[in-house]
């Protein structure tokens, strides 16, 4: 009779409970996690929606958990992310890693040489589209990738923070950074940006921001953003044409990703497939339950600190290009 298995849950910590760590706690729950929490603000409601240990500092969280679910805002991210790691802890953190590619390259340096893991939760990549395209474009659908375009548009998140750019990063940094993080997870390394961003006469909580990233393969990905008066729909959109074909999906009408007659031709041929994404999991949750399983031994997340710094360093250089009016080096 096989033994059962008693091994205790994981104890994880949220550390800020606005809405983003709303959208965690499924995932932690899938995998049976005990859920802590510690905020400056909201953690007693947070904790009635969802049985988390609140704790009175953020000493006391880490001293009772095994792993850190950062969900600040991002001014915090750095001082939250060193505090776990010096205390053994392994660490996901909401994006952006940090405001700054100094910032960010010292967290996963500190990551290191404590020996822990530091997962960047840039959840676009679990988003079943995105995740479609691709695998799609790996197994050759569209040949060599050329051109890129992302679009993603919403209102200004309600948080007052959102609207500083010295604290949120503005639309590049805090809603522009997904679509630059699937640019580079498609299409490779950027060797240049050049950003354009407008903004609305008499509110600044309404703009438009443009990038141009050039890849070191040769292609070319343009990111827009919006973010639009209260009540704007949230809406997000790709265009991936490569020498072989084409793969495009628009949230607004589409129920999944769809081919061009030459793309479809080469999935036929079994080139490439794309799969069914009408039974995948919340992408938050699929995010969560595939960090945790990494950290239990089972394969790679998708995404590293790594890739979170990467992402950093090119919207920062997108802001460098909005200040200076130039394309700018990565």
């Amino acid at each position: 009779m096989p033994l059962e298995d008693t091994a205790p849950p994981l104890r994880v910590g949220v550390v800020g409970t606005g809405s983003i760590s709303r959208a965690h706690v499924p995932g932690w729950s899938e995998i049976g996690a005990e859920t802590h929490c510690y905020s400056h603000d909201g953690a007693e409601d947070f904790a009635v929606e969802t049985g988390a240990r609140v704790h009175a500092t953020l000493e006391e969280l880490l001293e009772a958990v095994d792993v850190v679910d950062v969900c600040t805002p991002t001014p915090a991210h750095p001082e939250v992310v060193h505090a776990a790691l010096d205390a053994g802890k392994d660490v996901i953190c909401e994006k952006p890693l940090a405001l700054t590619p100094e910032d960010a390259r010292a967290m996963l340096e500190h990551a290191e040489r404590a020996g822990r893991t530091l997962y960047p939760a840039h959840v676009v990549r679990f988003f079943p589209q995105y995740a479609a395209a691709k695998r799609a474009i790996d197994t050759g659908a569209v040949g060599a990738l050329a051109v890129l375009r992302f679009e993603r548009t919403g209102s200004l998140p309600d948080r007052s923070w959102f609207a500083d750019e010295e604290l949120s990063g503005g639309i590049v940094m805090d809603q522009m950074i997904h679509d630059i993080d699937q640019a580079i997870w498609l299409a490779g390394p950027v060797e240049r940006v050049y950003a354009q961003q407008s903004i609305a006469a008499g509110t600044a909580t309404v703009r438009t921001a443009h990038a141009v990233l050039t890849h070191r393969s040769g292609a070319i990905s343009h990111c827009r953003g919006f973010w639009g008066p209260v009540g704007t729909d949230f809406r997000y959109t790709f265009d991936l044409a490569g020498d072989g074909g084409r793969l495009q999906y628009d949230s607004a009408g589409d129920v999944g990703i769809t081919f061009d007659e030459v793309a479809a031709a080469r999935q036929s041929r079994g080139d490439g497939f794309l799969p069914d994404v009408a039974t995948l999991a919340d992408p938050y949750a699929a995010e969560i339950v595939e960090f945790a399983g990494a950290l239990a031994g089972g394969a790679p997340a998708r995404v590293d600190a790594a890739d979170g710094v990467v992402a950093v360093e090119v919207s920062r250089a997108a802001q460098e290009s909005l200040r200076t009016g130039r394309s700018i080096a990565c």
